[in-house]
């Protein structure tokens, strides 16, 4: 049977850690509440901006201002600060050539993404990019996959989700679609065990072996 994959892209294709966090420990101090040396922001790789901006305790109004200064330093200097996983091209090659349709599904604005894909050599792999607006809309991956899959008028059962965190794996299932977690990303064990993919992954290759095994 034919299977699309939609592929989230922090965590998953690449590793952003030093941009993201980076970025946000500027937009913190700028905003007056500097963050502490020691303190891990790991967790933040995957939500929303708003989300983590939220959780750190900033109210409605400071939180659109952190948006705007990450997006300071972020947009100029943290879109690079970034690297493919090993083995991911070598994975994308395969399904590509087995004829697999890819679609980055990422909480990232699109704007921001594609430039991410294009720099590191991702975009040739991509029948199209889905992501975020600048305005927030579409951060959440339930609405995210649930417009790709009206855009594209694709049915759910043709369709695969992988990621690195549970916002992957439950905006997939609430859209009734497959899901793949991969753990070299951001997600703890625990959390995508009690997200509960469809399947569970420890490298690129077990994801190019797992799709191919679900075309035949």
């Amino acid at each position: 049977m034919p299977i699309d994959v939609f592929l989230d892209l922090d965590g998953t294709l690449t590793d952003p850690k030093v941009g993201i966090t980076k970025s946000i420990r500027y937009a913190m101090t700028k905003i007056g509440a500097p963050l502490p040396k020691n303190l891990d922001l790991d967790w933040t790789i995957g939500p929303s901006l708003w989300d983590s901006f939220g959780k750190m305790g900033l109210q409605n109004k400071d939180i659109d201002k952190a948006v705007t200064y990450y997006r300071e330093r972020y947009t100029d200097v943290g879109l690079f600060e970034n690297q493919v996983y090993k083995g991911i091209p070598a994975a994308l090659k395969i399904l590509q050539k087995n004829h697999i349709k890819m679609y980055l599904m990422t909480a990232k604005p699109h704007s921001y993404a594609k430039k991410i894909t294009a720099h590191f050599g991702l975009t040739k792999f991509l029948t199209y990019e889905f992501g975020s607006e600048l305005d927030g809309k579409n951060t959440d991956k339930t609405d995210l996959i649930g417009h790709a899959l009206g855009f594209l008028n694709i049915s759910p059962s043709k369709v695969i989700m992988v990621g690195d965190r549970k916002y992957d794996i439950i905006g997939a299932k609430e859209n009734f679609v497959k899901t793949i977690g991969v753990s070299w990303g951001y997600g703890t064990k625990f959390e995508l065990e009690e997200a509960k993919p469809d399947y569970l992954i420890k490298n690129p290759e077990e994801l190019t072996k797992t799709i191919l095994s679900l075309t035949t």
